[in-house]
């Protein structure tokens, strides 16, 4: 299964994607939608989902706990990003310079939540997981230490692109994960270096708080994180899904 959201004529909706055509979901699309399939190059690509909540985990890589000089943690470290913070592919990442003059990428696989789960074994995840998609998110890196922890520092709006597609047809725990700025590979990695797997992140997480239809886990980023400046294409690449391609404005 390979899910994207779209735009068409001042309307929304779910589609299924096969090859460079999208055929309407109609069972997501309550709108009447004038066609029942489509070209790519007919429609603009929205973020896949509008998540009530984005939970993050702060470190999840080995190599990035290696890369900082780090211990291993032994529980998922846990944080959140506002709803506001999503934009999709293709979108622009506006650079808050009248607050920060260091912005990073982390590229990162994003897990999107198929039903309401609460206290879920991690065995019983894969049940409540609708599929994966690509994520960045953005940190104001300079506004980290001065406020003591990293709400302010991860929340401007434009601060978490995701995309292109929702797809289940990956492995979570061993697929590559790549970011580029312009068009120069800086992280190049794989979740098999997980500390935590998805399905002990859904496990977990949903042991502190509800998750609802569309929410969104970002897993963690790997080793080679680095600064964005204004003028740079970031693209974060999962084999499966695609390449999240954004422009810093």
């Amino acid at each position: 299964m390979k899910l994207g959201r779209f735009f068409y004529a001042n309307k929304t909706f779910f589609g299924f994607i096969d090859g460079s055509s999208v055929k309407v979901l109609k069972s997501l699309d309550p709108l009447k939608i004038s066609k029942e399939s489509f070209t790519l190059d007919e429609l603009k690509i929205l973020p896949p989902v509008k998540p009530s909540k984005i939970v993050c985990v702060g470190l999840n890589y080995k190599d990035h706990a290696k890369e900082l000089g780090l211990e291993l943690p032994k529980n998922p470290v846990l944080f959140l990003k506002p709803p506001t913070c999503v934009i999709g592919h293709n979108d622009s990442i506006i650079y808050p310079q009248h607050m920060s003059s260091h912005v990073d990428y982390e590229g990162e696989l994003a897990v999107v939540i198929k039903k309401e789960c609460r206290n879920v074994k991690p065995q019983e995840a894969n049940e409540y997981i609708l599929g994966y998609t690509c994520a960045n998110d953005v940190t104001a890196r300079d506004l980290q230490p001065k406020n003591g922890q990293w709400t302010v520092a991860k929340s401007f709006d434009t601060f978490l692109p995701l995309g292109p597609i929702i797809t289940d047809e990956i492995d979570p725990n061993n697929s590559p994960i790549k970011t580029y700025i312009n068009g120069t590979i800086v992280q190049n990695s794989n979740t098999s270096n997980f500390i935590f797997t998805v399905q002990e992140l859904v496990s977990y997480i949903s042991s502190i708080m509800t998750l609802k239809p569309f929410d969104v886990i970002i897993t963690g980023t790997p080793s080679g994180i680095g600064s964005i400046k204004k003028g740079d294409v970031v693209e974060v690449e999962i084999d499966g899904i695609g390449k999240l391609t954004n422009y810093v404005k």
